[in-house]
């Protein structure tokens, strides 16, 4: 198999096509705000910044994102945490073509979460969402293993990614879905399931 191949993922447009464990399948398929949800299944909600810079982007990126090829963008990288465990590797790219009229809140986030306030903007559209399996070699996955620590060559992650515009800007948002989201499902379902009793 080619090193670019690896680097690289296949995005479908249907989840089914990423024959993912049952677990996962909630989260990858969910509409809607991936924050609010995680907020519901957890006590306390965290969005762990681990850098925004300016980076190049990743070779499956560029063409989603409007460049004819592989250039410079904004880069933001965090964890989503639920009760302290990370349960979602969160990356978005912007290009530098964008300004501050496209995306007046980008620079200012912090450890506030980008999707309530992409959710919260009349302004913004939202695109369809696409799903791929990510093998080692790919750069997020990757960056996932080393934000958790993990050390193993053989972790498949699932993700899910969609293209945000406003104005005449375009913005990326990949969820890598790490395997401490499945707990979140157990611990939910534990939950209604007392609620009833």
């Amino acid at each position: 198999m080619r090193v670019a191949s690896l680097r690289q993922a296949l995005w479908h447009r249907h989840v089914n096509a990423l024959a993912a464990p049952a677990a996962f399948l909630p989260w990858l398929g969910a509409g809607g705000s991936l924050t609010a949800r995680l907020i519901a299944h957890s006590s306390a909600f965290r969005v762990q910044r681990l850098h925004q810079r300016t980076a190049l982007c990743l070779a499956d990126e560029a063409h989603a994102i409007g460049m004819v090829r592989v250039g410079r963008v904004w880069a933001r990288e965090v964890l989503l945490r639920c009760d302290g465990r990370p349960v979602v590797f969160a990356h978005t790219v912007v290009p530098m073509a964008a300004n501050a009229t496209d995306w007046p809140m980008f620079n200012a986030l912090g450890e506030r979460s980008l999707g309530s306030t992409l959710f919260g903007d009349p302004q913004v559209s939202r695109g369809e969402l696409e799903f791929a399996r990510l093998r080692p070699g790919h750069p997020l996955a990757r960056r996932a293993r080393a934000a958790l620590g993990d050390t193993s060559l053989h972790t498949i992650y699932y993700a899910r990614r969609c293209l945000y515009r406003r104005h005449q800007g375009t913005l990326l948002v990949t969820e890598v879905f790490l395997p401490a989201v499945m707990d979140l499902i157990a611990a939910s379902s534990t939950i209604n399931t007392t609620n009833l009793n």
